[in-house]
């Protein structure tokens, strides 16, 4: 018996047997399997009523923080809050695009005129104001600190520890560096007639207050991943693990 005979049935004649359609069998195989691994990612992508419910819970965090009493700084009227604590928090715990959508939506609803910015403030008036670039950069800094968030996780899969927690804070200070304080200053640069020198020595009063909230914002990060690896740990590690990164 010859090997052919092996391997192709005595009713099949082995010269019928053409290796192009064999090697288009094969792909159309592969490329089923792809395609069902493609929509098993694409479901997984799909936020659902529990992270609808998350969006909605942390854009009333944020909101909640901006009516605690603020601290007033100067004369621009642009207070110290608890809003940056909350905004990366947000993103700390939900990852980019449940954050952006979070802090996107308690911005938005302030601007459609719910007294939810800092004292009480409402409407699109507030964008005339010194704190309008402040305002305007929360949903990108969440955004930014989100996607750096899953970064750190992903490179810190197996040995998380002090440096976890080291890289969490440096991306929330980086995210509030370039987009809040960033856009802070060009807002207050506009509005308040600032020059770049005086808008810039304006902001360094918020720094100080920042570095206490990002430390603070990157421990409770640290405890939710811990007691809730659902709310983006796990996500993250799928996504790495699947053939197509999923959309925390």
């Amino acid at each position: 018996m010859t090997k052919i005979d092996k391997v192709v049935p005595a009713s099949v004649d082995p010269a019928s047997v053409d290796p192009a359609s064999v090697t288009a069998t094969a792909t159309t195989a592969t490329a089923t399997t792809a395609t069902a691994a493609t929509a098993a990612a694409a479901r997984r992508n799909r936020w659902n009523a529990t992270d609808l419910g998350l969006i909605a819970v942390f854009a009333a965090l944020v909101a909640g923080s901006a009516l605690i009493a603020a601290i007033p700084v100067g004369g621009l009227g642009v207070p110290i809050t608890l809003q940056t604590l909350a905004v990366m928090l947000t993103a700390l715990a939900l990852g980019p695009g449940r954050a952006f959508a979070a802090v996107g939506l308690y911005v938005l609803l302030g601007l459609a005129g719910l007294p939810i910015f800092s004292g009480g403030r409402a409407g699109l008036g507030v964008l005339a104001g010194p704190s309008a670039g402040y305002i305007l950069a929360f949903p990108l800094a969440a955004a930014a600190a989100g996607w750096l968030t899953v970064v750190v996780l992903r490179r810190t899969a197996g040995r998380a520890g002090k440096i976890r927690g080291i890289l969490l804070f440096a991306a929330a200070m980086v995210s509030s560096i370039i987009f809040v304080h960033g856009l802070g200053v060009l807002g207050m640069m506009v509005n308040a007639k600032l020059s770049l020198s005086a808008a810039f020595l304006a902001d360094l009063a918020y720094y100080p207050g920042d570095v206490i909230k990002n430390a603070l914002a990157v421990t409770i990060a640290l405890s939710l991943h811990k007691a809730f690896p659902d709310l983006l740990l796990r996500r993250v590690r799928t996504a790495a693990a699947g053939p197509v990164s999923s959309r925390p």
